[in-house]
C-alpha cells in the first residue's frame, strides 16, 4: 500500500491516478515542496529516520534502518534544497560526497532560481575534517564549512585551500545554530535542509530555528543505546509542531511536521 494522507483531508489520497503504485519523483516533490518564502525569509527542515523504539542509527549509521523509498525521499528533499546542512561527525561516519545534479529535478530547480545542485554546509567547531575528500575538492557547488571565529586558523586555511568557503557563525569556537541559519540565508541559501546528526539537530531545536521535521519511522526494533534523532540539552518547554502529511510504503511511515 502506498498512500499519501494530507492531514487537511479526511479521505486518504493515493497517487494522482488513484493507482496503488510507487509515487513519481514529481509527486514527491509536490508533496514536500517548500512553502512560499518572503523576500528575506528562510525555511529550515530536517530529514531524519528513527526505528520504532527511537534509535536514529544502528552501528553508528542510519543506512541499516533506512529503505528504498526512504532514499527516494532523501534524494527528493535534497533536490528541493538550496543547501544541505550536516554535522562534521555525520560527514565522517556516513562518508558524505558532494550533492549531484539530477535531470529529473533540473527544470524545477531552474524555475525556482536554483543552481543545478544544493551546496553542502558542514558544521564544525574543531575543523577536524579531511579536506582532500571529493566533498571539498570537487563538488559541483562549493562546499561551505560553518564554524566559529575562534576555530583553528590553520584548519580554516586548509579548508579554503581545498576550495571550500568558510562561514563564521559564532564568536567562539562553537557554532551558534541560529546564526548559522542566518549566515546561510544571507548567501541566498534560504531553502535549508539538515540531515543531522542528532547533536546538530538538537542544537537547531534548542535554538528554536527548526521549521519542519521530515521523519521516517522505520518498522524496525534495535534496542541498545543508539542516539535519538536529536541530542543535547532539553528545551524548557517542548516545541509543538503540526502534522503536514504522511506517506506509507512497505511498513515505513514518512511523516512531515511543520512549525505552528
Amino acid at each position: 500500500m502506498r498512500r499519501l494522507f494530507p492531514v487537511t483531508d479526511q479521505t486518504p489520497a493515493r497517487s494522482q491516478d488513484g493507482a496503488d503504485r510507487e509515487w513519481s519523483l514529481d509527486e514527491l516533490a509536490d508533496a514536500y515542496a517548500y512553502p512560499a518564502l518572503a523576500a528575506d525569509g528562510h525555511w529550515l527542515r530536517a530529514n531524519m529516520v528513527s526505528t520504532l523504539d527511537g534509535a536514529a542509527q544502528h552501528d553508528g549509521r542510519s543506512q541499516p534502518i533506512s529503505g528504498e523509498t526512504d532514499m527516494r525521499i532523501f534524494g527528493t528533499l535534497r533536490a528541493l534544497a538550496d543547501v544541505v546542512v550536516v554535522g562534521a561527525e555525520t560527514v565522517r561516519q556516513e562518508g558524505y560526497r558532494p550533492a549531484r545534479a539530477r535531470e529529473a529535478f533540473a527544470a524545477r530547480r531552474e524555475a525556482a532560481g536554483q543552481g543545478p545542485a544544493p551546496a553542502i554546509a558542514v558544521v564544525t567547531a574543531s575543523m577536524d575534517l579531511d579536506f582532500s575528500l571529493p566533498l571539498f575538492t570537487s563538488p559541483l557547488v562549493a562546499t561551505l564549512v560553518v564554524t566559529g571565529a575562534a576555530a583553528p586558523s590553520d584548519r580554516a586555511a586548509a579548508a579554503k585551500a581545498a576550495g571550500a568557503e568558510v562561514v563564521v557563525a559564532g564568536e567562539g569556537a562553537a557554532v551558534d545554530a541560529a546564526r548559522a541559519v542566518q549566515e546561510l540565508a544571507a548567501r541566498g541559501l534560504r531553502r535549508q535542509l539538515t540531515e543531522g546528526g542528532p547533536r546538530l539537530l538538537g542544537q537547531f531545536v534548542a535554538a528554536d530555528v527548526l521549521d519542519e521535521l521530515c521523519l521516517t519511522i522505520s518498522p524496525t526494533l534495535t534496542a541498545g543505546g543508539a542516539q535519538r534523532i536529536a541530542g543535547g540539552p532539553s528545551v524548557t518547554v517542548p516545541h509543538r509542531l503540526a502534522p503536514a502529511c504522511v506517506l506509507e510504503e512497505a511498513g515505513f511511515l514518512f511523516t512531515s511536521y511543520r512549525r505552528i
